[in-house]
């Protein structure tokens, strides 16, 4: 096992190091600039370029990548040019309200997504299984944004339930500061509830049609035993990709719905350094997300051979 983990880490180093590239010469070829930006329409090309030489941006490309690859290996992303603060200390200050929208629309998605699979799959082919497959295929072709928008006119605006965006910090109240997350979740959820209960749907109707499960039956178990601790036990390996990829596609997905709902977190923060060219923070948010992206799956792996002890990795 830990071979295999050493494997997989050394596995990301091209895999990242693919990703930097990727992202760093796509930024710094899109037309505009830092420094054009800050100085306006009005600026001469000569201030331009001076600004352009202070920040350092008169430099070939392959070297201002270089000093940003061994920058990052150090743990240092960058200086925004706007904000005038680390990047690192940014993407810390907006990181908590994302991963909190993500987190809740996450559980929301793996409890109501398993919850409507396990009673799809019980009563397949009946009209609550077509009806719950038909909500679920709804929930999957709505955009979050369409979704956002929705809940903050019915729920925000005419029933005034809960607020209509913004954000509170914890220090304000654990209420106040959690009403403020729940549309936000719910809109971004939707979408990998619907999926997570379409694959929980999938995966126990092939498990409740084995063998064993109909060995159980004859025994005399319970069947709620037979639903939890055999079926869904054995059904859960597929799931658990669901859920990995799901988390971080709800990190990605808070961009429009951070927006939406103007909660301070990556999202905007994305948002705002594309508007304004500031190329470090926009370098630093993609590469923590690919990190991201491929040390959950490297979770979701180790976890397949806990979950199964069937699955052994060299």
């Amino acid at each position: 096992m830990y071979s295999y983990i050493l494997k997989r880490i050394f596995a990301l180093i091209p895999i990242l190091f693919i990703v930097s590239i990727v992202v760093f010469f796509i930024i710094h070829l899109t037309p505009g600039d830092p420094a054009s930006f800050m100085l306006g329409e009005d600026a001469t090309t000569e201030e331009v370029e001076k600004l352009q030489q202070e920040m350092g941006l008169d430099a070939p490309l392959y070297r201002q990548y270089i000093g940003w690859v061994i920058g990052a290996l150090t743990g240092d992303l960058g200086f925004s040019y706007f904000m005038n603060e680390p990047v690192i200390n940014l993407i810390g200050s907006h990181i908590i309200p994302t991963l909190e929208i993500a987190l809740i629309g996450e559980i929301i998605a793996i409890i109501i997504g398993l919850i409507l699979g396990i009673v799809s799959a019980k009563k397949q082919g009946s009209i609550l299984d077509q009806s719950i497959m038909g909500i679920s295929l709804f929930g999957m072709a709505v955009p979050n944004f369409i979704l956002g928008i929705l809940l903050l006119l019915f729920v925000g605006v005419q029933w005034g339930v809960l607020p209509i965006g913004g954000y509170q910090p914890f220090d304000a109240g654990f209420w106040n500061h959690f009403k403020y997350l729940i549309l936000p979740a719910i809109a971004l959820g939707v979408a990998q509830t619907a999926l997570m209960a379409r694959m929980t749907r999938s995966s126990m109707i092939e498990v409740l049609t084995s063998s064993y499960i109909k060995t159980a039956r004859a025994k005399g178990v319970k069947e709620r035993v037979i639903t939890i601790s055999h079926a869904l036990r054995n059904a859960f390996l597929p799931i658990l990709t669901i859920i990995g990829q799901s988390l971080g596609s709800l990190v990605a997905g808070a961009v429009v719905t951070e927006t939406i709902f103007n909660i301070p977190g990556i999202g905007q923060l994305v948002i705002n350094s594309v508007s304004s060219r500031d190329y470090t923070v926009i370098q630093g948010i993609v590469l923590i997300v690919a990190v991201s992206y491929v040390l959950i799956n490297l979770l979701v792996d180790i976890l397949y051979s806990v979950l199964d002890p069937r699955i052994y990795y060299d």
